[in-house]
């Protein structure tokens, strides 16, 4: 049986894939170009955090997160005509991983002995900059450089995770309630369309 930060890898990098893939379609990149762009959004904030860790990134050590993009790839080569034509598509996925991320990279930067503030930074970072990355190769502004509240979104779940170990709540808990705090403020500030002030240069 898989513990949960395990789930939260697997399943953070199929749907950070999808996320990027659904992107890359729309710029009409081929089979293998839209898996490199699924592969840099799945893993590319872990990479970061990782390095600044001082650690082998995650997925040189386990090929597992090369074959579960593979997988994501089929998913939306399977049902194209959903996944594609679905506008909010990717943006669901790109939620669902956000959340699940920041769990993993908290959790990891916690393991290595770290305090609570580095934790929520690398927290932020695994669940942000793979789409940084991968708006970069598609030519978009990243999402986390946007008014729309993205890395806020991961802040915010990292303070929820120090709370809920002040509070000594089990860890699964703790877990579950930081990934659903950060999918559910980032469905909530879209819907509503809460964002950051812009910063002028001119008026």
């Amino acid at each position: 049986m898989i513990d949960f930060i395990t789930f939260c890898n697997y399943a953070g990098t199929f749907a950070f894939a999808i996320s990027g893939i659904r992107l890359a379609s729309a710029k009409q990149f081929d089979w293998f170009g839209a898996y490199v762009v699924g592969v840099v959004t799945a893993v590319g904030g872990g990479t970061v955090r990782d390095i600044l860790l001082n650690a082998t990134p995650f997925w040189m050590e386990e090929p597992a997160y090369l074959i579960v993009s593979a997988l994501a790839l089929l998913f939306v080569i399977v049902f194209r005509k959903y996944v594609i034509h679905l506008n909010n598509t990717f943006f669901i996925f790109d939620a669902i991983g956000l959340g699940l991320f920041v769990v993993s990279g908290i959790h990891k930067t916690l393991d290595f002995g770290l305090p609570m503030w580095t934790a929520i930074v690398m927290g932020t970072i695994t669940g942000s900059f793979g789409g940084m990355m991968r708006d970069t190769l598609i030519n978009e502004v990243p999402l986390i450089f946007r008014k729309d509240i993205y890395a806020l979104t991961c802040v915010l779940g990292g303070f929820i995770y120090y709370i809920c170990m002040k509070l000594s709540v089990s860890i699964l808990v703790t877990q579950l309630v930081t990934a659903s705090t950060v999918l559910t403020a980032r469905l909530l500030a879209v819907k509503y369309h809460i964002s950051v002030p812009v910063l002028k240069g001119e008026e």
